[in-house]
């Protein structure tokens, strides 16, 4: 893929470098020529000076015919503006969005536009950790109202079915781990001692869950 990072601070540096070792090409913009000293020497991506809203500075970084951009720079405003070039003005397929404050990140979510809200994410993520739980999350989605957790079947569920550990719209289980091997379960499927599940729920109902598996 073809992929633009707007921002090269320590987020646009760090993901460049991951975008480049996964055998993306990658282009990174930013306003200060200095800030590519944050690039690795093993970065061999291309780097261009320039404002990334600039349609001319997009062009030169080809986004004509790139897959993805991501706006990362440290301004809500310029990361705004860069989206609504890409996804506008190129129709790039795939455009995501960093914004600081969590109630435009809420606007730009309800127009369709993917964005990470820092804080918000945060937030979530530091009261999930700072509870006692057995439940370890890892991956949230959206703004953190669902999460995919990890846990180990407890003894008193073994033999049990996954649809006594399901609640529509709430908590289901998307995969289990057993002797190495991860599979798709159904809701008939019988829940063995040592099998690791992942289930994705909705943060609201992690206490709910934790309920179904005799964690609280």
């Amino acid at each position: 893929m073809q992929i633009i990072v707007v921002g090269c601070g320590r987020t646009g540096a760090g993901l460049a470098k991951a975008l480049f070792l996964r055998g993306h090409e990658v282009t990174i913009i930013d306003s200060d020529a200095k800030s590519f000293e944050r690039l690795e020497r093993s970065f061999k991506g291309k780097c261009i000076a320039g404002l990334g809203f600039d349609r001319k500075v997009l062009i030169e970084a080809g986004i004509e015919r790139c897959d993805g951009v991501a706006a990362v720079t440290t301004s809500d405003d310029t990361n705004i503006l860069v989206t609504r070039v890409a996804s506008q003005i190129f129709r790039v397929p795939r455009v995501i969005t960093r914004l600081y404050n969590p109630h435009k990140a809420e606007i730009y979510e309800q127009l369709g536009l993917q964005t990470i809200a820092p804080i918000t994410w945060g937030i979530n993520r530091i009261a999930e950790m700072i509870c006692y739980s057995q439940l370890d999350v890892v991956c949230s989605l959206g703004l953190g109202e669902v999460n995919i957790v990890i846990f180990e079947v407890p003894l008193s569920l073994v033999g049990r079915m996954v649809k006594e550990i399901t609640v529509p719209g709430e908590a289901h289980v998307a995969a289990i781990n057993r002797n190495g091997k991860t599979f798709l379960p159904t809701l008939g499927t019988v829940l063995q001692k040592a099998d690791v599940v992942y289930e994705v729920v909705v943060a609201l109902s992690a206490d709910r869950l934790r309920g179904l598996l005799g964690l609280i």
